[in-house]
């Protein structure tokens, strides 16, 4: 078995380490940003393959990631629940290109204006917090370490005979890949109503999603194409309300009681690969757009594969 260093401790990052450490790895996790600092934090993580491509392949690693959070949706330690919720749509569409990815998804038809099509499917949502630091403990649980170290490049040499780089919008300067953009996401969080389903509306000028957690809701969104700024933009936490409690009429009223903001390492598609540098095995592992929690779990599996030999090396 090899030594592994994974670098970046955001949900693909830790996931990936879990894996390795699972499969007999010994793995060290180095990052600047700890797992609640990264975007993973910020993800409402609902499960859904959002801005993520291409489609075959998104599709079996978010089957595999869906099939593993229902299983740790037994385990109440985990933060995953498997909720029932509804993506409503302005207009007739066709089924979605994922939808062998999940076990059941029913149409709807019989809805209040402006929506003229829907599908309904129990999803996973993840309250991330809570997940993050479960990864966090799973991964010491096994032997593996976190540390934050600011690294300058992925390490080489260094005692490592395998790096995972996963690094997110790190990877413009890790990796040197310039086609990782940002696209700013920013939420607000309310009081927990007693919601118990999540709502999507994907059809307007950005995405409008509610996703319940146990003591707040998360409310989004905004898809804002290569914009670095994290700031909490008022204005736009006051048009994603509004937006919202059109969608979901039980907000209105609620109490804000936080807003958040991140920034999803965008791609035109996702890089899984494999590479060698030297005497170093390098595993990419970026560019999971919106989709890095829906698709953590079967990326990591590929991951491992990757770091035992298998599959094509570059």
């Amino acid at each position: 078995m090899s030594r592994v260093i994974v670098v970046g401790a955001g949900v693909t990052g830790l996931s990936c380490a879990v894996r390795l450490l699972e499969a007999g790895h010994r793995v060290d996790v180095l990052a600047r940003d700890l797992p609640l600092e990264t975007v993973s934090a910020v993800a409402a993580a609902l499960w859904y393959p959002y801005r993520a491509f291409p489609y075959e392949r998104v599709t079996a690693w978010s089957a595999a990631t869906f099939a593993e959070l229902a299983r740790l949706a037994k385990d109440e330690r985990t933060g995953v629940t498997m909720r029932h919720g509804t993506e409503v749509h302005r207009e007739r569409v066709a089924d979605p290109w994922w939808a062998s990815a999940v076990p059941t998804l029913t149409r709807v038809t019989a809805l209040p204006g402006p929506y003229v099509d829907a599908w309904t499917f129990e999803a996973p949502v993840v309250e991330m917090p809570v997940y993050l630091r479960w990864l966090v403990d799973r991964l010491e649980e096994l032997g593996g370490t976190l540390t934050r170290m600011a690294l300058t490049a992925l390490p080489e040499g260094d005692g490592a005979e395998v790096v995972v780089d996963a690094t997110g919008l790190g990877a413009r300067r890790m990796a040197g890949d310039t086609s990782v953009t940002p696209v700013r996401g920013q939420v607000v969080l309310v009081e927990q109503r007693g919601l118990d389903r999540w709502w999507l509306d994907s059809s307007g000028p950005g995405p409008v999603y509610v996703v319940p957690r146990s003591h707040d809701v998360v409310v989004g969104g905004t898809d804002d194409e290569g914009e670095w700024d994290r700031r909490v933009v008022p204005e736009t936490a006051e048009r994603i309300l509004a937006r919202a409690t059109e969608l979901v009429p039980a907000l209105a009223g609620a109490r804000v009681v936080g807003h958040r903001v991140g920034l999803r390492p965008a791609r035109p598609t996702v890089r899984l690969e494999a590479e060698q540098r030297g005497v170093t095995r390098l595993v990419h592992c970026y560019g999971h757009g919106g989709a890095g929690v829906t698709l953590s779990w079967g990326c990591a599996d590929e991951v491992v594969a990757l770091v035992a030999g298998e599959g094509g090396t570059r």
